[in-house]
């Protein structure tokens, strides 16, 4: 799961109009951010294995502080803990609190059963739609379109920088979801640390964005 996460992003702008698209992404991608540093210092560890499954050769053998359902629970609450303290709004605080735990259930869709429950040890969880390829893209890109729908009728473009570069923005996650699904194995894990830290582009820009255009509700 990729741009999913994203477009739960897009999607909450309906639900917080006033909080940037930039937020939204950091909240949604939470658990994601969080994992690039862990794998880079050794704290987690993954490894690939071409075939694994369809869609990905990613074997996450060890990820239980960025991806166990106990630790994205207290993510959620500590990002919402945050938000409530910046901006004193209770709706603000549930909606990024939730969005960084959605991150763990849309995971668990498509993730084979390597998912932990807890960071103790324990069961592991997965319902494995990535052994299902035409059923996983149906499902992520069904959900990107959504979210752009929503935060497109939520929104409107003060200017060209928020007309196109919204549309810009659209059309490089499709590239890079192209990529990730079409492209070869990566040569190791570090390359992939360090390609996951690239997701703070999309963060940028999303901030980048969100100031050239208006919410049209709220």
């Amino acid at each position: 799961m990729f741009i999913g996460h994203f477009a739960l992003g897009m999607a909450a702008k309906r639900l917080v109009p006033r909080v940037s698209l930039g937020v939204l992404f950091i909240a949604a991608q939470f658990l994601d951010l969080l994992w690039p540093v862990l794998l880079l210092t050794g704290v987690e560890q993954a490894r690939i294995v071409p075939g694994i499954t369809a869609l990905t050769p990613l074997d996450f053998t060890h990820y239980p502080i960025s991806h166990s359902l106990v630790m994205a629970t207290v993510w959620g609450v500590l990002v919402g803990v945050v938000a409530y303290l910046v901006r004193r709004n209770g709706r603000v605080a549930l909606v990024l609190g939730a969005l960084v735990l959605s991150h763990w259930v849309l995971d668990l869709l498509v993730h084979r059963p390597d998912l932990p429950i807890s960071p103790l040890g324990g069961p592991k969880v997965g319902l494995g739609l990535w052994n299902m390829p035409v059923a996983a893209l149906v499902l992520e890109l069904g959900l990107f379109a959504w979210g752009v729908w929503v935060y497109v009728r939520c929104t409107t473009a003060r200017d060209k920088v928020g007309r196109i570069g919204f549309w810009a923005l659209v059309a490089f996650f499709l590239v890079v979801h192209l990529m990730n699904v079409l492209g070869p194995p990566p040569p190791n894990m570090t390359a992939v640390a360090w390609a996951g830290q690239l997701q703070w582009l999309f963060v940028l820009w999303a901030f980048w964005v969100d100031r050239h255009r208006e919410a049209t509700v709220g």
